[in-house]
């Protein structure tokens, strides 16, 4: 196996509403077959519009408690409350559902890298933003890459931020290895490794998380994995969102 080699992709301007971030990064880095493409999702939220003015947006009473529950913006709060599909826990802060699955603090709805008084959103279907700038640089160059769009995160029992796949194109999110045998002939029966979390945390490594200005990375000569892309628990399998939800009613 050749070595993986990975590139943070500089040069890209500050990114805002219309631009082509598939046509920058083809500017700035010779794609092949089976390269990863990587992608901040605040700059894709920036590209397609997915921000607003905290001046445009009315709080409601649910916002008004929980910002003075928490000491927030209460516009902020509303943000964050109109990005979730529902709302696990309310404090000492939100922790939302997302529609599309995701789990986050503050339903992902971010104030970094943005003008002063601005909030921006994370993409509402990132599995279709992640299809389509894969799309877009398949037509520009000919090549299948895969592509990723990442958020950071916080873990539980861990101190610190990681990045994580939001979304995902050109390959599964978690390689499979139920079945195989490990070193000694023993057969793995619950080894699922979620291979686009690791590439998404590596990236946002190279990335950074404050002044790098590097939002994508390119990664050249990964392994191919077989797998499936049920990444999130479903309601029924998640132990933690259901003792949270349990010890914080709403």
């Amino acid at each position: 196996m050749e070595n993986i080699v990975v590139t943070g992709i500089r040069g890209l301007p500050l990114i805002k509403a219309g631009d082509n971030i598939a046509a920058m990064i083809c500017e700035r880095v010779k794609v092949d077959d089976g390269d990863i493409i990587s992608i901040a999702s605040t700059v894709y939220s920036k590209s397609r519009g997915y921000t607003k003015h905290l001046s445009e947006i009315t709080p409601s009473e649910r916002a008004e408690r929980l910002a003075k529950l928490n000491g927030e913006d209460s516009r902020f709060v509303q943000a964050v409350l109109d990005a979730s599909q529902d709302i696990i826990m309310e404090h000492p802060f939100i922790l939302s559902e997302l529609p599309f699955g995701h789990i986050g603090v503050r339903a992902g709805v971010d104030q970094s890298n943005i003008d002063d008084g601005m909030v921006i959103f994370l993409p509402p279907e990132p599995m279709k933003a992640a299809a389509g700038i894969r799309e877009e640089i398949k037509n520009i160059t000919g090549k299948k890459v895969g592509v990723i769009i990442t958020d950071t995160c916080g873990r539980s029992f861990r101190r610190g931020q990681t990045g994580h796949a939001i979304g995902w194109s050109g390959f599964t999110a978690i390689r499979d290895f139920r079945g195989d045998t490990d070193l000694f002939g023993h057969e793995l029966k619950i080894t699922e490794e979620a291979v686009v979390d690791e590439i998404a945390g590596f990236a946002n490594f190279v990335m950074g998380e404050s002044n790098n200005g590097v939002p994508a990375v390119h990664f050249r000569n990964c392994p191919s994995w077989a797998g499936h892309d049920n990444l999130y628990f479903s309601k029924d399998e998640d132990i933690t969102r259901r003792l949270l939800k349990e010890a914080y009613p709403s």
